[in-house]
């Protein structure tokens, strides 16, 4: 009886030693398996930023947004004076009619030159019959008075006829070539008052375009982070008006030592959560791993870290998360960011993707 009891007394220790094995096993491998295979660091929330600025130099007449509103692309910020731009307006646009009219002007001298050649034509076949006859009369007349039938007198005013028809002609020539040099001329007029219309036509365009940005537009989706210039302030061109977030393009920054950063990939997934809202997990992918090692940022007060070399890494939040959220999405907030290092390993219960319904 006391061998039996002895055996199970034995088994019974070997099944506790063997129970505390596995549970020091456990907690070993377990938890260094999770330490080893997800990294982890301190980050913000960032957006991508840009400013709206005025193309032109001028005075700021309104400004209707506010710091913290959500605007849409194509959504009017604010507007620039535009008094002078519209003075120059009507100018290019007197200056057009004006053009309009020169060239209704100069083609109406086309037709009035191309008429005085049609009857300079006219008149030379009119001056060239003149002086066929005159040359009969005289040729006639010459015959006539070699043989004493007529006088040398008709004779010799016959040559004078023919002489005077001939000058005529000339003259109509002359008429022809002037008329010719008229046309090229009125033409030519006709194209200059053709490029001053179109001239007057593209500084309308361009003022038109100028007064068109006057008005400052988002060019995209985002919210308005801070203004920068005020209702009635001058600013130049290119001047900074207000400064927007795209709330598409949401990331968090963090750094990792060396040995982590070194064995994650671009496109490896990511969990952020951030302090706010400690209860959601956020999905995200690496987009950004820097290519220089940098001292650990102030923001972590252990010296041992600030001693080490680190890595700034970006994980990005995706768009169409950021789309079904946007209401919501804000830059600024703290939080942790995990990265798996071993995508055979998978994430643990309490770095399971929650997101917001």
């Amino acid at each position: 009886m006391k061998t039996e009891i002895g055996k199970w007394l034995l088994r019974g220790l070997l099944v506790l030693v063997l129970g505390a094995a596995a549970i020091l096993a456990w907690l070993q491998y377990g938890t260094r398996n999770e330490a080893d295979s997800i990294a982890g660091g301190n980050g913000r929330i960032e957006a991508v930023e840009f400013d709206v600025t005025a193309r032109l130099p001028g005075r700021i007449t309104e400004i209707t947004v506010r710091e913290g509103d959500f605007v849409t692309a194509g959504q009017v910020a604010a507007r620039m004076d535009t008094a002078a731009l519209e003075a120059q307006l009507r100018q290019a646009e007197a200056q057009l009619r004006e053009a309009e009219s020169g060239v209704v002007t100069a083609r109406s001298q086309v037709v009035l030159r191309e008429a005085e050649k049609t009857a300079a034509l006219a008149l030379l076949a009119q001056r060239e019959t003149e002086l066929d006859i005159a040359r009969t009369r005289l040729s006639r007349s010459s015959v006539l008075a070699k043989q004493g039938a007529a006088s040398q007198q008709k004779a010799d005013d016959d040559r004078a006829s023919v002489k005077g028809a001939e000058a005529a002609v000339s003259a109509v020539h002359a008429q022809i070539a002037a008329a010719d040099a008229a046309i090229a001329t009125a033409r030519a007029q006709v194209t200059g008052a053709e490029s001053a219309m179109e001239a007057a036509k593209a500084a309308i365009d361009r003022i038109r375009a100028d007064i068109s940005d006057c008005t400052l537009i988002a060019p995209r989706d985002g919210r308005i982070q801070y203004l920068v210039a005020r209702e009635g302030e001058v600013v130049g061109a290119g001047g900074r008006v207000l400064n927007m977030i795209d709330l598409a393009d949401v990331y968090m920054t963090f750094f990792l030592p060396t040995a982590q950063a070194g064995r994650i990939a671009l496109g490896g997934e990511v969990r952020l959560v951030l302090d706010a809202a400690p209860g959601y997990v956020i999905p995200a992918t690496v987009s950004f791993v820097a290519d220089v090692a940098q001292f650990t940022p102030k923001t972590v007060e252990t010296a041992e870290e600030r001693e080490k070399l680190m890595f700034r890494v970006r994980a990005a939040i995706p768009p169409e998360l950021l789309r079904k959220h946007i209401p919501r999405v804000k830059t600024g907030l703290p939080g942790m960011a995990y990265v798996r290092l071993d995508p055979a390993v998978p994430w643990p219960a309490h770095l399971q993707v929650n997101v917001p319904q």
